[in-house]
């Protein structure tokens, strides 16, 4: 079972109040650990299924009354006299029990900690920019020079896979900060990548000529169902922590390469294929939100207080229904063109 360390610094004349809020929640210890500038340091060992509740709970006080700070901390391992003995009883009749639990749901990290990582995902930083230059100026001398393997390393180190999957989450959260701040990111990332192909493609003409370009002048049907697994690929990624190298790469097959076709038949004022280059962008974008928005919805992220809120839950069903309805007016207008 993996568990996890909450320290949580409480102002003296809360304690009374918070410590017995905090005995309810499932743990496996807590103590006292000491007492400084009127505030107390408690520290909570907790399974980590249990974890985004206390975390909700210690947010909620927290925003009530000041002198409270909460820190997160990850547990490789813990054990006890009482432990040990209590899984060596519970072990053998439960083993199937959570097996089956396990494989029947979504697992994943907590939200507060999702919630940490998108916002470093989503920002435009110096490094998101110049990632994204260096793979634009890859991906285009692979067009042109009709490599492969050139495109897929430009793909490697394109870092599209942190603002896209940040506007899934930011739309289930029904966040509008952070879905702008993601949408803005990826919007920027595009613009740079459209900007440097456009140049190649003003100079070089031959880049229209090779494979790596004309496989991404036409829209088909399986492109729907790559994208779609591209972005379902990135929102697992991220809920279970797993390193979002190979994925990103699978995120970036979906973004980059049909961004570059587009940026270079702009170059070369090639209208249709420009035409055609969009409207794979944009079906592959809105795959990929749409089934980061089903990842995250099944595996159980919601707002605080959610219920209460009417803001979060118009704007949370406002930005699925907007993504959904792309997304169908996409498809019609594929089958309509094909």
């Amino acid at each position: 079972m993996s568990m996890q360390l909450i320290e949580v610094y409480i102002p003296k004349h809360k304690y009374e109040d918070v410590k017995p809020a905090l005995d309810k929640f499932s743990q496996e210890s807590v103590w006292k650990e000491y007492e400084i500038n009127d505030r107390v340091l408690m520290r909570m060992i907790v399974a980590e299924e249990e974890v985004e509740e206390v975390l909700d709970y210690l947010e909620a006080v927290s925003s009530l009354s000041e002198g409270f700070e909460t820190i997160l901390f990850p547990v490789h391992t813990y054990f006890s006299r009482e432990t040990i003995k209590e899984r060596e009883k519970e072990e053998k009749d439960i083993k199937k029990e959570e097996k089956n639990e396990d494989t029947g749901k979504l697992l994943r990290a907590s939200r507060q900690e999702l919630t940490h990582t998108i916002d470093k995902k989503s920002q435009l930083t110096m490094n998101y920019t110049l990632l994204i230059i260096f793979s634009a100026i890859v991906a285009a001398g692979g067009f042109i020079n009709d490599s492969e393997a050139v495109v897929i390393g430009a793909m490697a180190i394109a870092p599209l896979i942190g603002p896209a999957i940040s506007v899934s989450f930011a739309a289930v959260l029904g966040d509008l900060r952070r879905l702008w701040q993601s949408i803005s990111t990826l919007v920027i990332g595009f613009a740079i990548i459209v900007g440097i192909a456009s140049s190649f493609g003003y100079f070089f003409e031959e880049g229209t000529q090779t494979t790596q370009y004309t496989s991404r002048t036409t829209v088909s049907i399986a492109d729907i169902f790559i994208a779609l697994a591209s972005g379902a690929a990135g929102a697992l990624a991220l809920l279970n922590r797993v390193s979002s190298g190979m994925v990103g790469v699978m995120v970036a097959v979906a973004l980059l390469p049909p961004t570059v076709t587009f940026g270079i038949s702009i170059g070369q004022m090639l209208w249709v294929d420009t035409y055609w280059s969009s409207l794979l962008i944009m079906t592959n974008v809105t795959c990929i939100f749409l089934s980061g928005i089903i990842i995250f919805f099944v595996s159980g992220i919601r707002p605080v207080k959610w219920k209460e809120e009417v803001t979060i839950n118009v704007s949370r069903i406002l930005s699925t229904a907007i993504v959904a309805l792309l997304f169908i007016t996409l498809v019609v207008v594929l089958i309509l063109s094909m």
